[in-house]
């Protein structure tokens, strides 16, 4: 299951059973856990958590006013989506973290789906296709009371069209007279129909059964990663007519993408194969991400979820800002979503050749106050036009690899943590002073570390972590994840 081992890890490392550590380093830091008083099954448990990469999707979908919001209420434990007795309260995909039989797994909640709509109704319906398409696996909920209708018959034209591992909820079924109605919606043709009453928890045990054999353990990584054979993936990604177009005509040297000046030229991401410095990359276009996604309509909607999708198959996130115009919130959102995403990122400013002095100034202090979050990512000054620094774009991407993939070894990070916490205790709250008592990189692709305190660690000191891992390890060019796990008070032995 584990795609996170690095090249340099020890001996044992290929059993891939402890995360990223190997069997002996594994060893020797369960025995530094017992003697700081924690529990094994605890331990076992934060590195794989912070060490598992992406988690299996399952998208719950249906038409409005169903119950989908119900049921994933009832699946995660506690009342977080919205649920009101009509249709069309949940627009967005929403995602929620979920855990069934001991095994993780990501929940996506989506707006009904309905066919032949038009406005925002379009829109939602598109967030659920999009959902089904992202998707390991879905669960189609059906109204048993009301039984199948045509729009449960297009939901199901599309879920065969994706080919997706498909469980079937019938819900609404609050007794044994209910169960009738659910074996109606064999006739769907999906297989057994797994009557739930979501309101209540009738059922939802046997049908999550299902849903973890529907599930992979973990989603099939697609990284054409270094030495598997496979190109590295690279989008590029920005604000429309920021020039992605014309950054991959130039490093392609021929023109393989059109190129207008019209803002949204492309709709499709484009993959193109293009061989630079003796290396096979894989470029994709991207269509230009205008602003929320809930509030776009028609082509430029499904055109910003396609990005969405290019950047969580992509390995490398370049994305591109257009110098001569101030930073905008825009931009800021598109470097969230990248970070968010756990690529590996360069920032490319675009259209360099047209500043003045007096730009370049303002610029820097746009980019030192807007763009601080991702102080770290490797940065070119590039003119896609003229081509100006192009050959600095491939060395700025090879860095921010280097840093997505680079694992420290337990032992030299737990003397790093022990000279930080000697020098830059953590600050006294409450009269107590929590410390970090050891820690480990559970994975890499983006670096996830876990930290074991003896209390809470605030942010502003996680903060100041990374900033001192990112100044003694490199790291550059990647976000780095960082989770932290206290020790209970009655686990202690001395």
């Amino acid at each position: 299951m584990n795609d996170h081992i690095h090249a340099d890890d020890s001996a044992g490392a290929g059993d891939h059973e402890h995360g990223a550590l190997g069997d002996a380093e594994y060893a020797e830091f369960m025995e530094l856990a017992a003697l700081e008083g924690f529990d094994a099954d605890d331990v076992e448990g934060a590195i794989d958590e912070a060490g598992h990469g992406p988690l299996p999707v399952l998208a719950v979908v249906g038409r409005p006013n169903v119950g989908k919001s119900t049921l994933v209420n009832r699946i995660i434990g506690r009342r977080e989506a919205v649920v009101e007795d009509k249709p069309g309260v949940t627009r967005d995909r929403v995602t929620y973290e979920a855990e069934w039989a001991g095994r993780r797994f990501k929940l996506v909640d989506t707006g009904g789906w309905e066919q032949d709509v038009l406005g925002i109704d379009a829109s939602v319906a598109a967030q659920a296709e999009y959902a089904i398409e992202a998707a390991d696996a879905v669960v189609f909920v059906v109204d048993s009371t009301v039984g199948a209708t045509d729009t449960d018959e297009a939901v199901v034209r599309l879920l065969r069209k994706a080919g997706k591992p498909v469980v079937l909820c019938a819900n609404k079924v609050d007794g044994p007279s209910g169960e009738a109605d659910a074996t109606a919606l064999w006739s769907l043709g999906l297989g057994e129909p797994h009557p739930v009453s979501s309101l209540h928890g009738r059922g939802t045990g046997d049908m999550l059964d299902a849903v973890l054999e529907a599930l992979p353990e973990a989603p099939l990584q697609t990284f054409g990663a270094a030495g598997l054979g496979g190109p590295r993936r690279i989008a590029l990604i920005g604000r429309p007519n920021v020039g992605k177009s014309s950054l991959l005509n130039k490093v392609a040297d021929e023109d393989r993408v059109v190129v207008n000046e019209l803002a949204g030229t492309t709709r499709d991401p484009v993959d193109e194969l293009i061989e630079l410095g003796g290396v096979t990359w894989k470029f994709v276009d991207t269509a230009g991400i205008r602003k929320r996604v809930h509030l776009q309509q028609g082509a430029d909607y499904y055109a910003s979820l396609r990005t969405a999708a290019a950047v969580e198959k992509a390995e490398v996130a370049v994305i591109l800002i257009d110098a001569s115009e101030s930073i905008s919130i825009q931009d800021q959102r598109i470097v969230t979503m990248a970070v968010e995403a756990g690529r590996a990122i360069v920032l490319a400013y675009n259209k360099w050749d047209t500043l003045d002095e007096e730009r370049r100034y303002y610029l820097e202090r746009e980019i030192e106050s807007e763009l601080a979050q991702v102080a770290w990512a490797p940065r070119v000054n590039v003119s896609a036009r003229t081509g100006r620094h192009m050959e600095k774009l491939v060395p700025a991407i090879e860095t921010a690899l280097a840093g997505w993939e680079t694992r420290v070894p337990t032992g030299r990070l737990n003397a790093f943590l022990g000279e930080l916490v000697a020098g830059h205790p953590h600050p006294v709250r409450g009269g107590k002073q929590p410390r970090i008592l050891f820690g480990t990189q559970a994975g890499t692709k983006p670096p996830r570390f876990v930290l074991f305190s003896s209390g809470f660690i605030e942010h502003g000191y996680r903060r100041f972590v990374e900033r001192r891992l990112r100044e003694e390890f490199g790291f550059e060019g990647t976000p780095i994840h960082i989770s932290v796990r206290v020790r209970e008070k009655r686990g202690r032995k001395k």
